[in-house]
């Protein structure tokens, strides 16, 4: 039985850095149900699952509209896993008892300044091209060109020097992964097998609705951020 689209929300329960960060409360609500309320908001998917291997994250992500229909296996839990393994588990689990889905999309449970119109943007640019994946992306706040290491004597050195003498505003601009978002076009085949490739559509959003949640000090800045958003509306 075909299906139009399913969105897949990762959630799994050994972050270290910051312990039980899916379900840790941000601004009163566990951070997963900033992502499944908007999933439930963009009325676009047949089914918003949430995609864990923990028991407690499971009952909160159902509390909140989503489904578990089933339990992530531990070998796809660990901090090596990519998020293809993670996407291509839930959409074969579903191939498996007879659901076939057209469009996936990923939502990360760490997104809560991502916007609904981004989602719904990236929906439509993948249904009406032969784009493999849409994802979220952002522009670098600083020419990648004229990024510089520190070499094996604690000196600097430039990634690109021929860039040295070039204008910032005369270099191109780059881009990162959002890490909020990542729709899939099942009916498209990929070509070149990754993410930054010719098999994608960068869905730009503005920086000050990017934020990784990797840390303490990343958490308290997504929490200023939200509220300053949440102030702005009114």
């Amino acid at each position: 039985m075909n299906k139009k689209c399913i969105a897949i929300i990762p959630a799994r329960g050994g972050s270290k850095r910051i312990p039980r960060k899916n379900i840790k409360k941000f601004h009163g609500k566990p951070l997963i149900a900033y992502s499944i309320e908007l999933a439930l908001s963009a009325n676009l998917f047949d089914r918003i699952v949430v995609s864990t291997e923990d028991e407690e994250i499971a009952e909160i992500a159902k509390q909140y509209g989503a489904e578990t229909p089933f339990m992530r296996p531990k070998n796809l839990a660990d901090d090596f896993t990519g998020i293809e393994a993670v996407r291509d588990h839930a959409v074969q689990y579903f191939r498996e008892i007879g659901e076939c889905y057209d469009y996936s999309c990923m939502i990360f449970a760490t997104a809560p300044l991502l916007r609904k119109r981004y989602l719904l943007e990236g929906f439509d640019k993948i249904k009406n091209s032969t784009a493999f994946n849409a994802f979220g992306v952002a522009t670098f706040p600083f020419p990648v060109q004229r990024t510089f290491k520190k070499n094996k004597n604690g000196r600097c050195q430039m990634f690109t020097p021929e860039f040295y003498m070039t204008r910032s505003q005369d270099l191109e601009e780059a881009y990162q992964d959002a890490g909020q978002f990542y729709w899939t076009n099942w009916k498209n085949k990929p070509q070149e097998g990754f993410m930054f490739s010719n098999d994608s559509i960068p869905i730009v959003i503005p920086r000050h609705l990017v934020q990784d949640i990797d840390t303490p000090e990343d958490w308290k800045y997504a929490e200023l951020m939200f509220e300053v958003l949440e102030k702005s509306k009114g």
